[in-house]
């Protein structure tokens, strides 16, 4: 048996990473093609890295010699692992000088700053669906810049929907109306805005929680809110920008409820407008 190339600990690094990864359930034989190198030998359509690395680097090897391979093609899998991840992922094994220019020309992170869209803001904070936001754990990217970086990195071959493609869609051709939808943006405006995450925060199962992140994130807004709110003055044109009664009554209420637990107090000037809104000729 030729001399292996790589190591046990090699073996445990590539296989840890590559764990994370969305090529995880790619064919070995597919992702050996993408690299032009050395052709992967067995061919079978459920032949992919999710069925190595959960195997310690001996029973890699002891599942490879039943389907009638040599240990040496375990050096072969670690380097398509390897190769892949540096090809495929901006957090791959990049030249960090490649890498930072590479953001530097990231044509969604100009979009973004063409918007206002500030690149620290959370993935937490979006309405992006669950299976989305658990793919960006999974890719460790809890930022806008990090999901722009990542995505502007991937593979063309990689095929991906949901959310993601939404995002990314809407992200590369400034589509404001999509934006609006996943975060708090407001069409017309640049930046985002605390009472459109307010407004996003009331259709989750939990909205308080998910509110007092947002509060925490736009510090200056809510101090402009809670005044207001407090002093019964302005807070109706601050939800008015939502034009949805209903909606500008939950997020009155979810205001209530950051402000001042308990509070009972009615806000005159909210209920005012959406009254006024509500029998308006």
């Amino acid at each position: 048996m030729p001399e292996s190339t790589y190591t046990e600990k090699d073996w445990n690094e590539v296989r840890t990473a590559f764990a994370s990864s969305i090529m995880v359930d790619t064919q070995i034989s597919s992702l050996a093609q993408n690299l032009d190198g050395p052709v992967w030998p067995v061919k079978s359509k459920d032949e992919t890295p999710a069925k190595y690395i959960d195997l310690s680097y001996e029973e890699a090897i002891e599942l490879l010699a039943l389907k009638g391979q040599t240990g040496d093609k375990l050096d072969l899998l670690i380097s398509i692992l390897k190769e892949t991840m540096a090809f495929d992922s901006p957090f791959g094994d990049m030249v960090e000088q490649t890498e930072a220019a590479s953001v530097r020309d990231n044509p969604l992170l100009k979009n973004m700053a063409r918007i206002g869209l500030p690149e620290n803001f959370p993935i937490s904070l979006t309405a992006l669906g669950p299976d989305t936001v658990e793919f960006c754990k999974l890719e460790n990217l809890k930022t806008l810049g990090e999901f722009a970086v990542f995505a502007q990195g991937m593979s063309q071959n990689v095929i991906i929907g949901g959310d993601f493609r939404k995002l990314l869609n809407a992200l590369s051709n400034l589509d404001e109306v999509t934006l609006t939808e996943i975060l708090p943006f407001r069409k017309g405006a640049k930046g985002l805005h605390l009472v459109e995450a307010l407004a996003q925060s009331t259709r989750v199962a939990d909205p308080f929680p998910r509110a007092r992140e947002a509060t925490e994130w736009f510090v200056d807004d809510f101090t402009s809110l809670k005044r207001d709110f407090v002093e019964g003055t302005g807070v109706a044109r601050q939800l008015g920008v939502l034009n949805n009664v209903e909606l500008e009554k939950k997020v009155s209420d979810l205001l209530r409820q950051l402000i001042k637990p308990g509070f009972s107090s009615p806000v005159t000037a909210v209920k005012s407008s959406f009254f006024k809104r509500l029998f308006k000729k």
